[in-house]
């Protein structure tokens, strides 16, 4: 009965840790929490009416994710991305949608393209309205759904795990004028190729608009810097 009852206890913690997971992503993913912040273990565990033990479990798990930092007798952190790290998160996805783009053009379907279609027509009407809260989200959901169409678990699965840890990065890179734009004329291009069935387009398309997205949010990047050098310090 006891190790029964041990077994229970091991699988609630573990459900619960996983809840916690998924509210930390949440808040990431909606800007309430971004690089640099401290969490706060008793509000989480008070905001989802729990005990403390699967929240540490929760940012133990977050820390092998690469989005946390746990410090001693300091508590946990959003992590802080550097430029490096940005570099070869942007890398390593342009790899992982060159292989999903190849794959996919080979088995989309009619009604898929439909689909990504649908989703491009809502992109681009919240990029008209400025909406850049749920133009985020549409344009994550796109790319995601994009290598998810591509059938493959374990390459979803690992694209997954870089676009959590790029949810850190700060939102750069649609600031500059035209810089939207350039990305939605890139999506059309990826959908025109995948209607034509065009595998070796398909794969260098994806890759160049992930490589185009990195070397405008650099551009950005530059233009936010001299920006801050302009700012008077603070008497």
């Amino acid at each position: 009965m006891t190790q029964s009852t041990d077994s229970i206890a091991v699988l609630r913690t573990a459900t619960l840790s996983g809840l916690v997971q998924e509210e930390i992503l949440r808040r990431i993913k909606t800007r309430q929490l971004v690089a640099g912040m401290k969490l706060n273990e008793m509000d989480l565990a008070e905001h989802l009416q729990i005990s403390r033990s699967p929240v540490r479990e929760a940012f133990r798990a977050l820390e092998e994710a690469g989005l946390v930092s746990l410090e001693k007798n300091r508590g946990a952190w959003i992590r802080n991305i550097s430029d490096e790290e940005a570099a070869e998160l942007y890398e390593v996805r342009a790899g992982l949608d060159e292989m999903a783009g190849r794959r996919l053009a080979s088995r989309i379907t009619d009604e898929e393209l439909r689909e990504l279609e649908s989703m491009l027509v809502q992109l681009e009407s919240s990029s008209a309205h400025d909406d850049i809260n749920n133009y985020f989200s549409l344009n994550i959901a796109f790319h995601d759904r994009l290598v998810e169409m591509a059938g493959n678990e374990t390459l979803l699965d690992l694209y997954r795990q870089v676009i959590n840890r790029m949810h850190l990065l700060r939102r750069r890179g649609f600031s500059l004028a035209g810089s939207s734009q350039a990305s939605h004329t890139e999506h059309r291009m990826i959908l025109t190729a995948l209607a034509a069935r065009d595998a070796d387009s398909v794969a260098r398309m994806m890759r160049q608009h992930v490589q185009q997205g990195y070397q405008r949010a650099c551009s950005a990047h530059e233009v936010e810097a001299l920006s801050e050098t302009d700012i008077p310090a603070a008497n």
